[in-house]
């Protein structure tokens, strides 16, 4: 706000963790403007219906509490207030989404505000980059300002990013009370004790013991020490000032109202899984999430990794789950065994050649999910759940079989190619059409492919068994050579041409069935979220009996009956 009514500062562009004022400084600067410094501000959102939504939270409520602002905007009967337009005085508030070059281009501003930019388009109506849209309505003015406001993505991708790099790149940094240093508070430094309970098959954390490590003199600070001492803004590059550009990046542990310990609790929660724990670095940590594999991990890397079984099933194994991925010609499926912290197994990986319209090729489906698969002492396992592909030019002819296989917990599923689409979402009941007049009822599921395949992409990064590792057998005739390997790596997240990011199928890699049956059968165990300790109870002490279900009145079964195999 101070380098806003700084005459030298055209620019300012900051990165922010969630929870530390960032808009509440955007609606300082607005109320700002109307009352002291009028000109017109385009006000810019990733989309019109976010515009809206703050005009109405946050732009109003500030307006009609203001004395100030209220006489010049609201009870000023020469001035027009609408949700995305607010004149006062010399000048205007016009509210816009980036998803229009024509609402972007059609206002000259002397004020540009823009919030979320990471989350805006990289090209709008073919038109070009947005930002660069609005900087083009602010020629005319030689006083003019433009301010940026984002949390961070994903690094190389992220638009507030490369705008901070061209300013004067502040850090929030705080003074270390017993050597004088200033530093840059950041995860790393903060350390903590905590403790994990199961509670219905779910883990539950307790944190204690939290505290700040000086990085230079290791000195132990509390958070209450760390938020009273000294602090300051400290550049990398000042010599920015001199294009009249400031860029300030600042995190959540130097929040007011976040505490450390909420942080900490919801990096734990995140367990590991990238889109949680993407959520957690970029809102909370204030950091750029960076996907990759290593260089060395290609189809004939991992298939080195592969290791001969025991027996059919692993010891590690205490729950199966099928992905059936659906084909013009063929079905292709792999059974995936899971264990405890969710370390898994490739157990098997199969082609079944026939189409999804042929009775046999259902039936020779039947018989790979009613096989008991066997550990080396004897003991048997069953498939829990499968999910099966609907899409294709076999829908139809998948609902109606997987409605015929419910009892067996065979369900159809809708990928979902939103980028932010959660993993799984709670079933649904849809009507399939099986032809001569006859309808049905199935159960289907959609899926975020691309939260999945980001799952599957950073377990396969890990090569010590235990958490998350995922195994492979040696064995040729599970089906797990050079082509399966091939087929798992055959796409990359990469931005597309308006750079936003998309999996896309990478070169030399013709199918991608593998890394479609891998996500379906995690997706299914995302389902189910089965109690391991439970699970190895029953397994180690095979004539213990589940206490018996409740019996089911006969005028509620019908309404249960699509529940049952919950």
């Amino acid at each position: 706000m101070d380098a806003f009514t700084d005459d030298r500062v055209k620019k300012i562009f900051v990165v922010a963790s969630s929870q530390v004022g960032k808009t509440e400084m955007e609606n300082c600067i607005i109320g700002y403007i109307i009352d002291q410094d009028p000109g017109t501000i385009v006000f810019a959102h990733p989309k019109i219906d976010q515009a809206r939504n703050f005009s109405k939270r946050r732009i109003d409520p500030m307006i009609r509490d203001t004395e100030p602002l209220r006489r010049k905007v609201k009870d000023n009967p020469n001035a027009k207030s609408t949700v995305q337009l607010k004149t006062f005085p010399g000048g205007a508030l016009v509210l816009v989404g980036t998803q229009s070059a024509k609402d972007l281009a059609e206002t000259p501003a002397r004020y540009v505000i823009g919030d979320e930019v990471d989350r805006w388009p990289r090209d709008v109506d073919g038109e070009g980059d947005p930002w660069g849209l609005l900087e083009a309505r602010t020629t005319t003015f030689y006083n003019s300002k433009m301010v940026a406001v984002s949390t961070p993505t994903i690094k190389g991708n992220s638009a507030i990013e490369s705008l901070f790099t061209t300013g004067t790149q502040e850090y929030w940094n705080v003074q270390c009370t017993k050597c004088s240093n200033y530093h840059f508070i950041t995860f790393k430094d903060i350390k903590f004790d905590h403790d994990v309970k199961y509670v219905g098959g779910r883990k539950q954390f307790t944190v204690s013991n939290i505290r700040y490590i000086c990085p230079d003199c290791g000195e132990s600070f509390s958070e209450g020490k760390i938020k009273k001492a000294p602090h300051k803004w400290i550049a990398l590059n000042p010599d920015a000032i001199k294009n009249g550009v400031r860029s300030y990046w600042l995190n959540g542990f130097s929040s007011p109202w976040a505490t450390w310990e909420s942080i900490i609790l919801q990096f734990l929660e995140a367990d590991g899984e990238p889109h949680k724990l993407q959520t957690v670095l970029n809102t909370k940590f204030g950091e750029l999430w960076e996907y990759r594999l290593d260089d060395s991990d290609d189809e004939e890397t991992l298939m080195s990794r592969c290791e001969p079984y025991e027996a059919e099933l692993p010891d590690g194994v205490l729950c199966l789950t099928c992905g059936v991925d659906t084909q013009e010609d063929r079905l292709v499926y792999e059974i995936v065994g899971y264990g405890f912290n969710k370390e898994n197994w490739g157990i098997k990986r199969g082609i079944i050649h026939g189409r999804a319209d042929d009775p046999e090729t259902w039936e020779e489906l039947d018989r790979i999910l009613d096989r008991q698969y066997r550990y080396a002492d004897g003991k048997t396992l069953k498939i829990s759940l499968t999910l099966m592909d609907e899409g294709g030019h076999f829908t139809q002819n998948v609902r109606e079989g997987c409605s015929m296989r419910k009892h067996k917990a065979v369900f159809a599923i809708k990928g979902s190619n939103q980028f932010d689409a959660p993993f799984t979402s709670p079933y649904k009941v849809g009507k399939y059409d099986a032809g001569q007049g006859r309808t049905g009822k199935y159960i289907w599921f959609e899926i975020g492919v691309s939260a999945g395949k980001s799952l599957i992409m950073s377990g396969l990064k890990i090569k010590e068994p235990g958490k998350r590792m995922s195994h492979f057998p040696k064995e040729k005739s599970r089906g797990y050579g050079l082509n399966y390997f091939n087929e798992l790596l055959s796409e990359a997240l990469l931005p597309n041409e308006k750079g936003a990011l998309r999996w896309e199928k990478l070169p030399g890699h013709n199918r991608n069935e593998a890394l479609d049956c891998r996500n379906y059968a995690n997706a299914a165990l995302e389902i189910l979220r089965p109690d391991f300790a439970r699970l190895k109870h029953y397994l180690d002490n095979p004539n213990a009996r589940e206490a018996k279900p409740k019996k089911i009145k006969h005028q509620k079964r019908k309404a249960r009956e699509d529940e049952d195999w919950l």
